[in-house]
């Protein structure tokens, strides 16, 4: 990422201005132009607003952040948000945090973490940032751990206890619950709301040496228990949780909640614009009635940053839960959280799902406020034959493979061993990639559904009498087939009818309608090829309640044993090629290996599938 500077160079200016605008670009413009955050502080990393202070004027011109919490994989949805955040700030010369938002250690795991780091990689994307006051001009990570500012949190809720605006409430869960109301009906008092600052300080003390149980009480914020929003009437900020932090360990016995957790993550960070999805949006009142408490009590640095909220991506056929994602893997529905059907971004990776496709993805489906709108996995298909085509090497490969004879080859070639060299281009459209090069035989691999005894209509491959032309090579004549007792084909028999070599003068003496792809027996390379589909039958599997297993598509893997032409056995994992006439694949990232062990997954087919 390049560093950044008040004033918009005019060819990013001009960029900027290609760019599909929406209402979160028009916050940030709205901003800029304003100069909200101008006079804003950066003391180098996240800090108080004392810290800061004695920084210097921020470099960055806005700061977004990417906050999962490391409690699963990644998922499709998450594609979106990585994209918005980190685009918006490479965009308007800004930095993007990635955070950690490790607030609940019952469920959060460093193998997480790590794979979330790893994917945010993947895609390409960038968190270093040359602003720090000690070293300046060199980039520097902007990776956090909310459990990082465990303190700060701490000596804010003692603040607030403080200042009147948090209590420690001995209710029960169930007390809280039945005391909260409804939509219709203002929630009522908890006997210990007045309860004097002094002793709600040190109640919470208590809590923090660990002297009282789970449950036994919680703090929460003293805002309106009659406010018509339901998240404001006096929210728990504040939890006893005896259990160990993947990166605290021990420290803590009592936890902050998200919803108090997160806005003075943001603002430690002095993040400008807090972007995420719509159900977010009933909590945006306590994110800046929170902020606004603090910054009053000189802890936090004013402006405080504005929180944003976007409809998330819901894409047909794929589910997002990470309760039910972590089911289908520890029930054995699928093979880990990396399966290629599975809609986490380490399962799209295997499958061969590339970067680029993603981010196209994403950008494609629009950013707005409609909560409830759905994209079509087609859509996301698209998006890879899109960025893939126009650079992917060609190959051929035979998935369900019956053998062809010559029945003339000696006859032509003087010897049924001979081998005539074929060439092709890797690249239809790009020549400077080169040619790839394989041997024509007297045998070669043809695909089943190539050969029919009795053709239907419009048929124009193999059956006894038709001429068709074998891909890069020669124009052919059927002659028949030979069957097993079972009565399958186990040989289709063939003359080659000489001079009409692919590239030559003779080429086109003999028109066919039909062209066929091969692969020759005497360098075909066996490989492992598999055939992904949807994972469930239903567009919305877990709509009104259903239970998902229930609509599992018991197809959605097919293994077959493939024969590929030879300049595949030199793949290495995670290439990608276009099959042609199969559609596109990619070397398995975890199985594959070159020049021993082939396995190539089915990312997507050459035409959409989906409506069928």
């Amino acid at each position: 990422m390049s560093s950044p500077t008040k004033k918009t160079p005019p060819a990013a200016a001009a960029a900027d201005a290609a760019k599909p605008s929406h209402f979160i670009r028009q916050a940030i413009d709205h901003d800029l132009e304003q100069g909200t955050y101008a006079k804003r502080m950066w003391g180098g990393q996240p800090g108080d607003g004392p810290s800061h202070a004695t920084g210097m004027p921020d470099p960055a011109r806005i700061r977004t952040r990417f906050p999962p919490e490391p409690n699963g994989y990644l998922h499709i949805g998450h594609a979106k948000s990585i994209w918005l955040n980190f685009s918006l700030a490479q965009d308007y010369g800004g930095v993007c945090h990635l955070r950690f938002d490790d607030t609940n250690p019952e469920k959060e795991e460093q193998e997480y973490v790590d794979s979330i780091r790893e994917t945010v990689r993947w895609l390409g994307w960038d968190h270093h940032y040359p602003d720090d006051p000690a070293r300046p001009g060199v980039a520097q990570p902007h990776e956090y751990f909310a459990s990082d500012y465990f303190d700060f949190m701490y000596r804010g809720a003692e603040y607030l206890i403080e200042a009147g605006h948090a209590y420690v409430d001995e209710q029960t869960p169930e007390q809280v619950r039945a005391t909260r109301g409804d939509f219709s009906t203002p929630g009522t008092d908890s006997p210990f709301r007045d309860r004097p600052p002094a002793e709600n300080l040190a109640r919470f003390r208590e809590m923090r040496d660990g002297r009282h149980a789970d449950g036994a009480m919680v703090l929460r914020a003293r805002i309106d228990m009659a406010s018509p929003n339901i998240n404001m009437r006096d929210p728990a900020i504040y939890r006893i949780k005896h259990a160990t932090h993947h990166n605290t360990g021990d420290t803590w016995c009592i936890y902050p909640m998200y919803t108090y957790a997160h806005p003075i993550e943001d603002a430690l960070e002095q993040i400008t614009h807090s972007i995420c999805t719509l159900e977010f949006e009933d909590q945006r009142p306590f994110y800046d009635w929170l902020l606004e408490r603090l910054c009053e009590g000189g802890l936090l640095q004013s402006p405080p940053p504005r929180q944003y909220e976007f409809g998330r991506l819901n894409v047909g056929h794929v589910i997002t839960s990470k309760r039910k994602l972590r089911q289908l893997v520890e029930e054995g529905h699928v093979n880990g959280w990396d399966d290629p059907r599975m809609p986490t971004l380490a399962g799209l990776r295997r499958r061969g799902y590339t970067p680029e496709a993603l981010r196209l993805f994403a950008e494609r489906s629009g950013v707005t406020k409609t909560g409830d709108a759905w994209t079509d996995y087609a859509a996301l298909d698209a998006a890879l034959r899109d960025t893939l085509d126009p650079v992917a090497p060609r190959a051929m490969a035979v998935l369900e493979p019956v053998k062809l004879v010559f029945e003339n080859w000696a006859e032509i070639f003087g010897s049924e061993q001979y081998l005539e060299p074929c060439e092709a281009p890797v690249h239809p459209h790009h020549p400077e990639m080169g040619q790839r090069r394989f041997n024509l035989g007297r045998e070669v691999w043809i695909e089943r559904s190539d050969y029919e005894e009795t053709p239907p209509k419009g048929f124009f491959r193999l059956f006894p009498g038709n001429k068709v032309r074998l891909k890069y090579g020669y124009v052919i004549e059927c002659l028949g087939a030979t069957q097993h007792e079972a009565g399958a084909v186990s040989t289709v028999r063939a003359r080659l009818i000489p001079d009409t070599k692919s590239g030559t003068p003779g080429a086109d003496s003999v028109k066919v309608k039909g062209v066929i792809t091969w692969v020759g027996v005497a360098d075909g390379q066996p490989a492992e090829v598999r055939l992904y589909d949807r994972l469930f039958t239903e567009e919305q599997p877990d709509a009104g309640g259903r239970d998902f297993l229930t609509v599992l598509n018991p197809n959605s893997l097919t293994t077959v044993q493939a024969i590929v032409e030879p300049s595949l056995a030199k793949a290495a994992p995670e290439d990608c090629f276009q099959f042609e006439r199969h559609g596109f694949f990619v070397a398995d990232r975890r199985e594959h290996v070159a020049g021993e062990k082939l396995v190539f997954n089915r990312v997507t087919g050459l035409k959409d599938s989906w409506s069928k």
